[in-house]
């Protein structure tokens, strides 16, 4: 029997579920993503449409099964959530983005769009479940069913 597994590997994540509970987990993404050159990003699993996703908690070993829309952040280092590499130059808005639970989180988001649609409130109405914050330390996905509030710190 031939194994037709996809090549993955082991990625650190800091999982935070409602109520502000964080767990490190490791991720398993594709060498390769179908959506663009090079492996699979977090944000393409967690914009995908598994309802669930395997992780392996980073104490114990063991493996779990995370409800995606159940998780309000997913924390991940920067060199594992790499900006696009579009030619275009990415509309910028530093925010400060309050979960329903209330925590607070602070970062740049970026994004390319169409000049029709560039606005925030377009960026922030677009169906993916997960958003992109850019924090000082790495990057957080924050699911667009968690967050309360965006305020905009700049212009």
């Amino acid at each position: 029997m031939s194994d037709l597994r996809i090549p993955k590997r082991a990625v650190p994540v800091e999982v935070v579920l409602p109520g502000g509970e964080a767990r490190q987990v490791s991720i398993f993404l594709a060498e390769g993503a179908a959506s663009h050159p090079g492996p699979e990003r977090l944000s393409d699993l967690l914009n995908g449409s598994a309802p669930f996703i395997p992780a392996r908690e980073a104490g114990s070993g063991v493996m779990t099964f995370l409800h995606r829309a159940s998780i309000a952040v997913a924390r991940v280092a920067a060199d594992e959530e790499p900006a696009d590499d579009s030619f275009t130059i990415p509309t910028e808005h530093e925010v400060e983005i309050t979960l329903t639970d209330g925590a607070r989180l602070s970062g740049l988001v970026a994004y390319v769009a169409p000049e029709s649609r560039e606005r925030l409130v377009d960026f922030l109405n677009r169906p993916e479940p997960f958003l992109r914050l850019m924090e000082r330390d790495g990057v957080a996905l924050v699911g667009r069913a968690h967050v309360a509030r965006v305020a905009l710190l700049t212009r």
